[in-house]
C-alpha cells in the first residue's frame, strides 16, 4: 500500500491565485504596487468631514477635484533615495510608494461649491458642507385638546 500526501490548499484555484499575488507583491518594484491612503469620513449636522492620512507627501503632490458628484484625491509619495540613488542600504521597505487615487461618490446634499481643504502634519482634512435643504430641522408640534 502506497501513501501519497494530498495538499488540499495547493489544489484550490483561489489559494494558487493568493500565492501568486503574494509572490508578485514581494518581487515587483515599489512603484508597481498600488496603494491607498487610509481615510475616515465623519458626518456632522452641517457637513461631511473626510480625513486622509498622507504622511511624507508634499502638498504639491496632492490633487483634489470634485466633478459630476465624485470627489477625487490623487497623489504620489516619492521614494527617498539614499546616497548614490541606491536602495542597497535598506534592511526592510514596508511603506508604500508611488501614485494613488481615491474616488468618493457624493450625495446630492453636498454643496460642492464650498468644499474646503486643509493639509497639516501629513493629514488632509476636507470639509464638505451640506446644502441648507439637507440640514436637519426641528419642527414644533402643538397638541390641541
Amino acid at each position: 500500500m502506497y501513501l501519497t500526501k494530498f495538499d488540499t490548499f495547493a489544489s484550490l484555484p483561489a489559494f494558487q491565485q493568493f500565492e501568486n499575488t503574494l509572490s508578485r507583491l514581494f518581487t515587483e518594484p515599489e512603484s508597481a504596487r498600488p496603494w491607498n491612503p487610509a481615510v475616515d469620513i465623519l458626518e456632522t449636522e452641517n457637513a461631511l468631514i473626510l480625513k486622509a492620512d498622507l504622511p511624507g507627501i508634499e502638498l504639491k503632490d496632492i490633487e483634489i477635484s470634485v466633478e459630476n458628484g465624485t470627489l477625487t484625491i490623487k497623489g504620489e509619495r516619492k521614494f527617498e533615495k539614499v546616497e548614490g540613488g541606491k536602495k542597497e542600504g535598506y534592511h526592510r521597505i514596508e511603506r508604500n510608494y508611488g501614485s494613488f487615487v481615491r474616488y468618493f461618490s457624493l450625495a446630492d446634499t453636498v454643496d460642492t461649491e464650498h468644499v474646503k481643504a486643509e493639509y497639516k502634519n501629513g493629514e488632509l482634512l476636507l470639509t464638505l458642507p451640506k446644502k441648507e435643504v439637507a440640514k436637519p430641522r426641528t419642527i414644533k408640534v402643538e397638541v390641541t385638546q
